[in-house]
C-alpha cells in the first residue's frame, strides 16, 4: 500500500494569500489537498481547481456540500460540518460518515482544531487557518497532514509558518 499525505485547511474566510503559500509550500509533498470549506474562494479561481474544496456556511460559491475521495485504500469524507451541526457535537457527522461508509471525516466550521477516532472512523478538524478560537488559538491559525500508511493514520498539525506543532502529533 502506497504511503497518502493529505494537507488539510477549512475556514480560510477569503485569506487567499496563505492558501496558496500552502499549494507552493506542499506542492511537491503531499498527494492532495482538502479545504473542508469557508474558503470563500471564487468558484473559478485557479486555487479551487488545485484542491477538493466544499461548500462552507459563508461560500456563495456553488461548490458541493461535501465530496467523499478514496486514496490509500481508504474512504475520506470531506465537508465543512455546518450541515451536520458539529458545535453541538459529532453525533450527526458520525452518521453521516457511516451513511457515506467514510473511514474518515474531515471538517471544520469550529474553528477548533481537533482529531479523535470513534467507532473506526478517523475525524480531523484542521482548526481555522486565519481565524483559529479555542485552546490552541494562541498558534495563530493552523492545518493539518494526515498521512496514511497502511493500517496507520498520523495527524500532525501545523503552524502558519509550515512549523510543526510539536504538542499536536497524533497516531492511531
Amino acid at each position: 500500500m502506497e504511503l497518502v499525505k493529505i494537507l488539510v485547511v477549512s475556514d480560510s474566510h477569503g485569506d487567499r494569500q496563505i492558501i496558496a503559500d500552502l499549494l507552493s509550500r506542499y506542492v511537491d509533498d503531499v498527494t492532495a489537498f482538502c479545504h473542508c470549506g469557508d474558503s470563500e474562494l471564487p468558484m473559478n479561481d485557479p486555487l479551487a481547481a488545485k484542491m477538493t474544496i466544499v461548500k462552507g456556511n459563508m461560500d456563495t460559491a456553488p461548490f458541493p456540500n461535501d465530496e467523499l475521495v478514496v486514496m490509500g485504500g481508504r474512504r475520506l469524507l470531506v465537508t465543512h460540518g455546518h450541515l451536520q451541526q458539529v458545535n453541538q457535537g459529532l453525533l450527526n457527522l458520525e452518521l453521516f460518515a457511516k451513511s457515506r461508509n467514510a473511514n474518515v471525516v474531515m471538517f471544520g466550521h469550529t474553528h477548533q482544531l481537533g482529531v479523535t477516532m470513534d467507532q473506526g472512523i478517523l475525524f480531523i478538524n484542521p482548526g481555522s487557518i486565519s481565524q483559529p478560537r479555542g485552546q490552541y488559538a494562541a498558534i495563530g491559525g493552523t492545518y493539518a497532514i494526515l498521512t496514511i500508511d497502511g493500517d496507520h493514520y498520523g495527524v500532525d498539525y501545523y503552524n502558519r509558518q509550515f512549523q510543526p506543532v510539536d504538542q499536536l502529533r497524533f497516531r492511531f
